[in-house]
């Protein structure tokens, strides 16, 4: 199933209102939000990740070359995140104040991948 246009349109807008509000989450203008404000964020972020991971989960290959293009997508995607992740445990390190959240989410990424990785080669 090839991707057509308003697929890519779609796709784009849910992404780019995924980011805006996981950045507005943070609060980089230091704005005081009050707590309804927060909770609805966190309602819209969870709506928008759910539509996100609904585009992926639907994506299919057509031929040998889409299919390598979506592996290396994941392999970017994972390195990414686990580099980041890696990041933020070295740099709380330094203040002996590690959130385990950052571990927890690291163990996860990597079980997962070698998981699945395992899975895949035995049925596959």
């Amino acid at each position: 199933m090839k991707n057509n246009p308003r697929n890519i349109i779609g796709e784009s807008i849910v992404t780019i209102g995924l980011i805006v509000t996981a950045i507005l989450l943070l609060n980089p203008f230091h704005f005081w939000m009050p707590d309804m404000m927060v909770m609805s964020m966190l309602a819209v972020i969870l709506v928008l990740f759910a539509i996100f991971a609904s585009f992926i989960l639907r994506e299919k290959a057509v031929d040998e070359r889409d299919d390598q293009h979506k592996a290396l997508a994941g392999r970017n995607a994972f390195l990414a995140g686990s580099a980041t992740l890696i990041l933020g445990i070295i740099v709380q390190g330094y203040s002996h104040a590690v959130d385990e959240w950052l571990v927890v989410a690291l163990i996860v990424m990597v079980v997962t991948k070698i998981g699945t990785r395992i899975w895949s080669d035995r049925n596959l």
